[in-house]
């Protein structure tokens, strides 16, 4: 066997159509386009969500809810996530410098303590926010809080 003998299956091939190359191909006139209408015009371009003419789904359907413009979207980390920090590393201070340290955010981010788990150490944090029940625990268990 050699390269230049070698041919594709029989059957597996098909020649190309050659549209618009007059009445005696079967495919000339309005060359597989039909008869009037955007789709036989040249440059059409479908836009997406265009059903034709029908209310298109996105019109169709009714407007909900709101962006309040004051949101503010926090890093969220836990209390338990701070206990084992602090072990891991021996930490007094807690601050945004030592969570990105950690690999925990990237410091351009919102940080907000939250109370789930248990605290031990008695460490220092520093937050953009905290939720109740952290800045409880967080006292109780001899550390203090400081909102930056």
């Amino acid at each position: 066997m050699k390269l230049n003998t070698l041919k594709p299956a029989e059957g597996s091939t098909h020649s190309r159509r050659r549209i618009g190359r007059g009445p005696g191909s079967g495919l000339g006139g309005t060359s597989t386009r039909g008869h009037k209408g955007a789709k036989a015009r040249s440059g059409y371009k479908r836009k997406i969500g265009f059903e034709g003419g029908q209310m298109p789904l996105q019109r169709r359907l009714p407007k909900f809810g709101f962006k309040n413009i004051n949101h503010k979207e926090y890093f969220v980390v836990n209390l338990s996530t701070l206990q084992k920090l602090a072990e891991r590393k021996d930490l007094t201070k807690i601050g945004i410098a030592e969570l990105v340290a950690a690999g925990l955010t990237n410091g351009k981010e919102l940080v907000k303590v939250l109370g789930n788990g248990q605290l031990t150490a008695k460490i220092e944090v520093e937050a953009n926010a905290f939720s109740k029940k952290a800045e409880e625990a967080i006292k109780a268990a001899g550390g203090n809080t400081t909102i930056i």
